[in-house]
This record gives C-alpha cells, structure tokens and sequence, in this order.
C-alpha cells in the first residue's frame, strides 16, 4: 500500500473519529492546514530529522521528487535570511524549467506571502528575505568553481554528464553557514558517484516508488506503466527506484542501452526482420531493425510472441514484415529446418527468408553486434524492455545469466543486425527465397 499524507489518512476516517481529532479547530486554520506541505507531503517527502549533510532521495519515475526537493529549498529560504542556494541539473535549461518553473517547481510551492522574484536572464531566484537560488548547470562544472553556497539542491544527479566533476567542484564550495546541506533527487542508475554518495559519512537515504504516489497520478497512467514494465530491469530501475548493478562481463549494460535511445528513425536503406523460432511449442523471437545511408542500425520493434503455436508465430512474422515493409527476413534454422521454411511459406507464400543456422552459442554471436553498440553504430527507436533485459544477460565467454531460459528476443536481433552491419556474416548461412 502506498504511504499516504496525513489529510490523507483523516479522510479515512469516520465523522465521528474525525471531528473527535478535529476538535474546535477554526475552519479558517482547517483551510491553511490542508494547503501546508506538512499535512499534505507523504511522510517520505519531508527532510529527515537530524544533523545529516546529503539527503538523497533515490526513487522512481512520478515519485514526487522534485516537490520534496522544492518545498526543501523554501523551507530553508524562509529560514535562513540571505542563504545562498545552488541549483543544479543536467542542464541550466533543464534546471529553469522543472527545478525553478515546473508544475513542482520552486516557483509553484512558493506561499504569496514568500514569492520570489524570478530573473531568468540572471538565472537567479530572489526571495523577500534576500535569500538567493543560482541556476548552475552539471554539464560546466567549472560554473561551481568560485561560488560559495550554504544549500544545495542537485535534480537527476544519476543523469549528470559530467558528474563527479561537477559534484566536487559543488561539494567545495558550500562552505557558508555553520551546517551546510545538499538534496539529491533522483532516479537511480548504477554511476560510481551514486554508489560513493551511499556510503559517504553524513548520508540519509529515502526510497520509493512510482507508485507510492498513486494518489496524485492516473490510474490509466499507472496501469500502463505496470503492463509494459512489470517484472523488467528497466521497471525495477526507473519505477521502483532499485539500484541496478550490471553483471560483471555483460556484453550489455542498461546505461549502455540507455545512451543509444533515439525518438524516430531516419530513412532507411534496408529493413530485414530477425527470427529465433522455438524448438517447439514456445516463444518466438521476432525483431525488426533497420540501416541508414551512413551505415547506423537502428532497432525498430520487438514483436516476439510467447506460449504460441508455430502458425501463430509464423503469422507474427509475417505480419511484422507487411507492417515495417521489411526486404527480408532471416530466420535460425538449427532447430526445424525445413519444418520452419514450411511454417513460414504456410502464413506468406512469398516472404523473402533467409536461413541461416548457428555453430556457436548465443553469446557468442552477440559479441561482434555488442561492438557495433559500444561504438556507437546502433539506436533503439524507442524502449524495448524485454529485450533490453535478454541482452544485459549476455555474459562476455559464452554464459546467459538474464529473465527465461534462452535469449531468444537477444538472438533474433542479433541476427538481424549481423544481417544489416556484418556482412551477412554467419556461421555457414543458406540463403533461399521463399516462393521466389
């Protein structure tokens, strides 16, 4: 069950228990309570007690991060008159519209009676009192040189691009005050800065969910999120708010994945459908891929079908291949050979096959297609959480350590994009075209 406010906790209430709490309280001071952060924060929103120098809030997508750090600011804004605050983000653009003008940003928790005053051509926050909010940007660390602050508030540290630098120029320069303190809101990712910021003397952690903020999101919303994330890395990470090591010797890392994400593919010069058939009854892995005229795959879809029978399977494949306009479709046929030719000609007489068949394992044949990823030859149009969990399995030397028992998903892109980028290159491919 999500953690709830404490106006969330008296709406639970009977009348009768409710007006025992309430007691003779005016309703004038009833309507000022019910839009104070402390009756309305989840007790995981609110600072933690006690003499701690970085408060880090490691939690998912939606968990209300940037409120918590947002209403932190203010907080101290209003209590130390003159403080000097850094704000820092991925990007100074990124910090003035969700740190300072977003729907939770400091603009929006700030009271009528504290409204700062916001000089953006400045980049700076200016409270009545004098305290002042500095937009600083991660990616120049050279910014937090010579600024000497007492708070800070660091957004999306985990996606900073240049983060221990930019966190130790910040680290040294707040140096005002007798107790200076930082808050990091973020979404995890495993970054040697993060795992060092845990174990550092002084640090309180807070976790959380996407979920645990259920009350202030829609159901259809989280509803989708948890039919097409549920159960993968990509969910842990970026909804539960988990930590997520790679595995030692993996051919690919989510960071890694992550990094190649692309919004739309240009025009492509080839398009070819990679196919992993069951042995028998099972899944299918079906992924679609492209290439571009500078050479540059790109992942286009995983339209891979489980528990189903071989026409079902084949049906998938051929619709994936009217749907992408796919020139051809390669397809392992260790297991089946002309069984699956058969499959395949049943559901389109005319699909293009080529046949290829496999003298190593999965692994293996991922390693050169893992290169093609870390030099930066390949884009994923989108996310493909499935997938990307098979291919975080694939343990340099042969091993699979990832979700099922056999990366086939893994295995038909690896197909395809050896098809695309290598040359066709396999271990003795049969080419045939199927009702050509």
């Amino acid at each position: 069950m999500a953690e709830q406010s404490v106006l969330e906790r008296l709406a639970l209430l009977a009348p009768a228990d409710l007006d025992r709490v309430i007691g003779d309280v005016p309703a004038e001071l009833l309507a000022d309570m019910a839009q104070s952060w402390g009756w309305t924060a989840r007790p995981s929103q609110l600072a933690p007690a006690g003499a701690w120098s970085q408060w880090l809030i490691l939690a998912g997508r939606g968990f209300g991060k940037t409120r918590a750090g947002a209403e932190w600011v203010t907080e101290q804004a209003r209590r130390v008159p003159d403080a000097r605050f850094a704000l820092v983000g991925v990007s100074a653009h990124d910090v003035m519209s969700v740190m300072v003008e977003g729907e939770s940003g400091l603009l929006a928790v700030s009271g009528s009676d504290f409204e700062p005053e916001w000089l953006p051509s400045r980049r700076l926050l200016a409270w009545p009192n004098g305290a002042q909010a500095f937009v600083l940007s991660a990616a120049e660390p050279n910014q937090l040189r010579g600024p000497q602050f007492h708070f800070a508030w660091c957004d999306e540290l985990a996606a900073w691009p240049k983060p221990r630098e930019a966190w130790d120029n910040l680290r040294m320069g707040l140096r005002l005050g007798r107790h200076p303190q930082v808050v990091v809101t973020t979404t995890p990712r495993a970054l040697p800065l993060l795992r060092a910021l845990l174990d550092m003397p002084g640090t309180v952690v807070t976790r959380g969910t996407t979920f645990d903020n259920r009350a202030n999101l829609p159901r259809d919303y989280l509803d989708d999120l948890a039919s097409s994330y549920a159960g993968t890395s990509l969910g842990r990470q970026e909804l539960l708010g988990e930590l997520l090591e790679a595995q030692e010797g993996a051919l690919w890392t989510l960071d890694g994945l992550a990094a190649c994400r692309a919004a739309a593919a240009p025009d492509l010069v080839r398009v070819v459908v990679g196919v992993d058939p069951p042995a028998g009854p099972g899944g299918c892995g079906v992924v679609i891929a492209g290439i571009d005229a500078r050479g540059v795959g790109h992942v286009l879809a995983d339209a891979s079908v489980q528990g189903t029978t071989p026409e079902a399977w084949a049906a998938a494949v051929a619709a994936a291949f009217e749907r992408h306009q796919a020139d051809r479709v390669v397809v392992e046929t260790n297991n089946g050979g002309d069984m699956v030719e058969s499959i395949l000609r049943a559901a389109s007489i005319n699909l293009p096959v080529k046949q290829v068949r496999a003298s190593r394992g999965k692994a293996a044949r991922a390693e050169p297609v893992s290169a093609l990823y870390s030099a930066g030859r390949v884009r994923h149009v989108g996310h493909f959480p499935q997938l990307e969990d098979e291919l975080c399995g694939l343990v340099l030397g042969g091993g699979y350590v990832g979700p099922g028992t056999s990366p086939d998903r893994a295995d038909a892109l690896v197909w395809a994009l050896t098809e695309l980028m290598l040359g066709g290159r396999g271990p003795g491919p049969q080419v045939r075209l199927l009702g050509g």
